[in-house]
């Protein structure tokens, strides 16, 4: 026993000639505090948040797609992976025990141990035992490598919400513009039947001698160029029924017979209207990535343990025999136990380029973290500007929109009163007309950034939810990731 520890004496002493590297990674995670997100918090939208518009049509595109997009499955085959590697992570923590056996047939040495009558004879040689080995973890190597991919597996867990929340808000913006398409189609076929109106009418006044060829040219122009805008407009009815197809994992024809979209668009989810203190603990994404850094900080600490002396406990007991008729006596049994340690005292070359590789690795990750919070709040930043603008746009077009109705209306007044031809009242119509597109198209606009701006908080994600139905670890709202000297 003495000599088992004296051995495990100069194993810790020579360990001083293997010294792991003291740099730490040069990358500094983004601090919330510095990137102005003093707002109220915001709390998680209703789940389902796409009910609030009343379609039920919606509805079912929402669920068919949450159910069978190939993208939402490939989220989760990656956490079936990392699930993976953090069984075998956990693994090594554990005794393991074996039951080994081997029959050799074998020439003894004469001039060895084994004197004779069997030195220098052919023998059958036989042994079958247990044996358990347990790594001690002395200086938590096993435990950084479990850490390192539990937290991988939580990240993993993360991103299957991501790809739900962008699935989800891809696939109701998709169909707004159905509904916008449809809108415009509509006042396309208006438009169209007004050029052709307008085409008769100046061809009228041209055989009356009121107006010229030239009047009448630019009037048959105008009607073929409003064909162009009607086929335009139900060309991209049809690419939004497309673009609904494929998100729900659907061929290209599946929803040609859709109905129109009834969705109530006055219908308003609370929303904020600056960047809110709490969005980074909002985001699944940002919080994933934050979750990598830390996995990668369990892996620089597995590499630092690596530099010191791997200890495991060992015993076996069985039985040895030479001639396999007395294998299983009582007097062959043996057993034994004690401690092993492995020590790299001339491979510091390999374990310190796995150590500088892993400190690589934390750059790598805290770059992305960085990088995630930044596009995270520009998400936010944009979305609350353009909702901003469309704000005060669709404001000012609505004034326009009205002085547009009421010049069509003196207009007329006018005609009937025989103050005014036909085509006066047809050029107002226009101008009423190209308002009305322009309010479409800010009432869409407004609608796709409300939705953006959802999908930029984190939706109906709630890190409290993720961490109740799961090994999930929550982080306050000022979340910042820290790299462990």
């Amino acid at each position: 026993m003495n000599f088992r520890l004296g051995a495990l004496l100069i194993a810790t002493t020579l360990s001083a000639c293997v010294t792991p590297p003291s740099d730490l990674p040069k990358g500094t995670p983004l601090e919330a505090g510095t990137l102005g997100l003093g707002g109220a918090p915001v709390h998680p939208v209703p789940d389902q948040w796409w009910k609030a518009y009343g379609d039920p049509q919606l509805d079912r595109l929402v669920e068919r797609a949450l159910d069978r997009n190939p993208g939402l499955a490939q989220a989760m085959s990656r956490l079936d992976d990392a699930n993976a590697r953090l069984g075998v992570a956990r693994a090594p923590r554990l005794p393991k025990v074996t039951l080994d056996g081997t029959e050799l047939r074998e020439q003894l040495s004469e001039r060895d141990i084994i004197p004779p009558p069997y030195g220098g004879q052919w023998i059958w040689r036989g042994e079958v035992g247990l044996n358990l080995s347990w790594d001690l973890d002395f200086w938590g190597r096993q435990t950084a490598l479990i850490d390192s991919a539990d937290l991988r597996s939580q990240a993993s867990r993360l991103d299957i919400e991501t790809a739900r929340l962008v699935l989800a808000g891809s696939l109701a913006r998709s169909y707004l513009q159905l509904d916008h398409a449809y809108r415009l189609a509509d006042l396309a076929q208006q438009a169209e039947l007004q050029r052709t109106q307008l085409e008769k009418l100046t061809r009228r006044r041209v055989e009356a001698g009121l107006d010229t060829q030239v009047d009448l040219r630019d009037a048959q122009a105008a009607v073929p160029l409003s064909r162009i805008d009607a086929s335009d407009a139900q060309a991209s009815v049809e690419r939004a029924v497309h673009a609904l197809a494929a998100l729900t994992s659907d061929g290209a024809d599946a929803y040609a017979g859709i109905s129109r979209p009834q969705v109530a668009l006055q219908t308003q989810v609370a929303l904020p209207t600056e960047l809110p203190a709490n969005l980074l603990a909002r985001r699944p994404d940002v919080i994933a990535a934050r979750l990598r850094v830390e996995a990668a900080d369990a892996q620089r600490l597995a590499a630092k343990a690596a530099f010191y002396p791997d200890v495991d406990l060992t015993a076996f007991a069985g039985f040895g025999a030479i001639g396999l008729d007395n294998l299983l006596v009582g007097d062959a049994a043996q057993m034994g136990f004690g401690p092993r340690f492995h020590l790299p005292v001339f491979d510091a070359k390999r374990l310190k380029a796995e150590y500088h590789e892993a400190n690589a690795d934390i750059d790598a990750a805290i770059a992305i973290y960085n990088a995630t919070v930044l596009q995270a709040v520009q998400q936010v930043a944009d979305r609350l500007t353009d909702i901003r603008a469309a704000t005060r746009e669709l404001a000012e077009q609505q004034t326009s929109l009205e002085h547009a109705e009421a010049g069509y209306g003196l207009a007329e007044k006018r005609y009937r009163a025989g103050l005014a031809n036909r085509l006066v009242v047809l050029n107002a119509e226009t101008r009423v007309l190209d308002a009305r597109r322009h309010r479409i198209d800010l009432i869409d606009a407004m609608a796709q950034s409300r939705v953006a701006l959802l999908l930029a908080l984190g939706g109906s994600f709630d890190p409290a939810a993720t961490a109740s139905s799961s090994s999930f670890v929550p982080i306050a709202a000022a979340t910042t990731a820290q790299v462990t000297p």
